[in-house]
């Protein structure tokens, strides 16, 4: 019978790294979404740690990915969650459970909660000009796209540049392939619905009626597609 991952995690931590100070199992299998390809997500605080590090494992019947770090090395993690709009690392260890417990495990959380709950820094306007742009430059690839093998990654392109703006005009998180769908759902249904169905039909028809209404959704509310009048650079 396969290791349960709290069984596993456990397992994998008094088995390698018995003398980390605290240790949190996160990941999709925390959140009751886990598949049959699901790895375990292991945060490891060691204070005496000279730097962080990431390592890959399959042990106790589980892939598993550590991520190991001392008291401090998380924040510059943290820092780059916010720079990237990605709370890659701050979503790990605020949803993570504790496997081996550590008071520091309590500041580090609420510390992680607090940077979820305030949001990615807001667009300037100068990049919100910019992301306007290039999302009607490549709107406007994919409507005269013709050849519909680069069609293809045109569309990649777009679903991702609608995703970004819509979200970060709302400084909103952003996802990464199966968070961008997750993302957009916490932020809007209906949205995501929207989203979801424009593609879905796209890729079994293509069919681009519902993708190009979409994207005109989402510029709509900052003056729609932009083209003549953007400047960058410009002394």
């Amino acid at each position: 019978m396969k290791h349960s991952p709290e069984s596993a995690a456990y397992k994998f931590i008094t088995t390698y790294f018995p003398g980390c100070d605290g240790a949190l199992l996160s990941g999709s299998v925390i959140r009751g979404e886990g598949t049959s390809a699901s790895d375990l997500d292991i945060v490891i605080f060691q204070k005496d740690l000279p730097s962080a590090y990431r390592e890959t494992f399959h042990l106790f019947d589980w892939p598993i990915e550590a991520f190991v770090h001392n008291f401090t090395s998380y924040r510059v993690f943290f820092e780059s969650d916010r720079d990237r709009a990605r709370p890659s690392l701050a979503r790990m260890i605020a949803e993570g459970q504790v496997i081996k417990e550590h008071d520091f495990l309590h500041y580090v959380k609420k510390e992680a909660e607090e940077l979820l709950k305030a949001g990615p820094e807001p667009w300037t306007e100068g990049t919100l000009q910019t992301k306007r742009y290039m999302l009607t430059d490549v709107l406007y690839d994919f409507i005269g796209a013709e050849n519909p093998k680069e069609e293809l990654s045109i569309a990649a392109a777009l679903a991702d540049q609608i995703h970004e703006f819509v979200l970060r005009t709302n400084q909103q998180w952003l996802g990464y392939s199966k968070w961008v769908y997750r993302a957009l759902l916490a932020f809007d249904p209906v949205l995501a619905e929207k989203y979801y169905q424009a593609f879905h039909v796209y890729y079994r028809t293509g069919e681009k009626k519902l993708i190009i209404a979409l994207a005109d959704e989402v510029l709509e509310p900052f003056g729609g597609r932009l083209v003549e009048g953007y400047s960058a650079g410009k002394i």
